[in-house]
């Protein structure tokens, strides 16, 4: 069974960065082959796509220039570095896999999901 397991969350001044990791296991195929993406929600918000990687990699515009994902897949993790970090990145952050590369911006086809880390940036 697929497990995603985040890492990395916590409480940051507005202006810091973190890196958030994700690892995986239990894939049935290699991991190169999943589309991986981190999503994160607000309280009393919808969940938000934030970035996600393939062959190439995809920014919400509200992160772009912000943000960078990437991955090792020796290592089967994922991660997010998170930079000038503002009060309104704040949610709880989740990694999200798909066994299709070509899906990596339909997170709504994400068949795996991990339990989420939370992200509170204060002001």
């Amino acid at each position: 069974q697929v497990q995603l397991v985040e890492s990395g969350g916590g409480l940051v001044q507005a202006g810091g960065s973190l890196r958030l990791s994700c690892a995986a296991s239990g894939t049935p195929s290699p991991f190169s082959m999943y589309a991986m993406g981190w999503i994160r929600q607000a309280p009393g918000k919808e969940r938000e796509f934030v970035a996600s990687i393939s062959w190439t990699t995809y920014y919400s515009n509200s992160v772009k220039g912000r943000f960078t994902i990437s991955r090792d897949n020796a290592k089967n993790t994922v991660y997010l570095q998170m930079n000038s970090l503002k009060p309104e990145d704040t949610a709880v952050y989740y990694c999200a896999a798909v066994q299709d590369l070509r899906r990596a911006r339909d997170y709504g086809t994400y068949d795996y999901w991990g339990q989420g880390t939370q992200v509170t940036v204060s002001s």
